[in-house]
């Protein structure tokens, strides 16, 4: 599974210890049941919003991040990239959303000033993913919450991207450190839509077996990340064939938000509230 996938658009360069890294997803290529996973965990925040000052870090575009705002609810937008954060700003600060450039482990902001932050398929896009929960502790109230939406390990599939993953209790675990109250959950997808990722993975997976000697392991990790981002549209339509531009009916309705988790469950949504000064 691949996922923001990428939210912060191209996160920067993938170099030193610590780099943020992100792949983007485009309309029309990416598999429907990719883009509707992430519209699904976008509502979810939206069904826990209160009123207040909101952040999305990783906005991208700014289209998931326009949903988030309401009659009583201001919506900042962060993004690394310059390219998305001009994209995001030309095409909704019309409608209310702020959006700036920002590095998400190091906010330019000042502490306390949110209610509420959304960190969408961020946190796995990160080597030392605490600092960016430290940093979203950082900016929230003393009363305020994060979400945090990221691929479940066991269920995630093969991507240089992806340089963290977690299972729940390490999640729980992590976000423990800074907020006073944790709830990990899951979402996950009704029936024909996890058959629908498994058939694409399993193909996908016969694509890899080609690489028999694992030359995208033995080289240089910059290259095979290189190599991914150009191939990865054309590896969408080999292996996802009809399955993008919405043809296959699959939409964000397919997806619900679960307490029963698995190793099948594909991700974790969680919540943490109070942050530890």
């Amino acid at each position: 599974m691949s996922t923001k996938v990428g939210r912060i658009g191209n996160r920067g360069p993938v170099s030193g210890h610590g780099s943020l890294t992100g792949e983007r997803p485009q309309e029309g290529v990416t598999p429907d049941s990719l883009l509707a996973l992430h519209a699904a965990g976008y509502r979810t925040v939206i069904e826990r919003l209160g009123a207040g000052r909101v952040l999305d870090v990783g906005c991208g575009h700014g289209f998931e991040s326009a949903r988030l705002l309401g009659p009583e609810r201001r919506v900042v937008g962060v993004d690394y990239s310059a390219e998305a954060t001009a994209s995001a700003r030309a095409r909704f600060a019309g409608v209310g959303l702020a959006v700036a450039r920002m590095e998400a482990r190091s906010l330019g902001c000042a502490e306390g000033v949110f209610d509420w932050a959304c960190s969408s398929h961020l946190i796995e896009h990160f080597v030392e993913p605490e600092g960016h929960v430290a940093e979203l502790a950082r900016v929230l109230a003393p009363d305020g919450t994060a979400f945090f939406l990221t691929p479940n390990a066991p269920a995630d599939f093969e991507n240089p991207f992806h340089l963290h993953l977690f299972e729940p209790d390490e999640l729980r675990s992590l976000l423990g450190r800074y907020f006073a109250e944790v709830t990990v959950e899951g979402l996950d997808a009704v029936p024909r839509v996890k058959a629908d990722f498994a058939a694409r993975r399993a193909k996908a997976e016969r694509l890899l077996r080609l690489d028999v000697l694992d030359l995208r392991h033995r080289i240089p990790r910059s290259w095979y990340v290189t190599a991914y981002t150009r191939l990865l549209p054309l590896a969408y339509r080999l292996v996802a064939r009809g399955d993008a531009g919405g043809t296959t009916g699959i939409t964000a309705d397919d997806f619900f938000v679960t307490d029963q988790l698995d190793r099948t469950t594909m991700v974790l949504f969680a919540t943490a509230r109070q942050p530890r000064r």
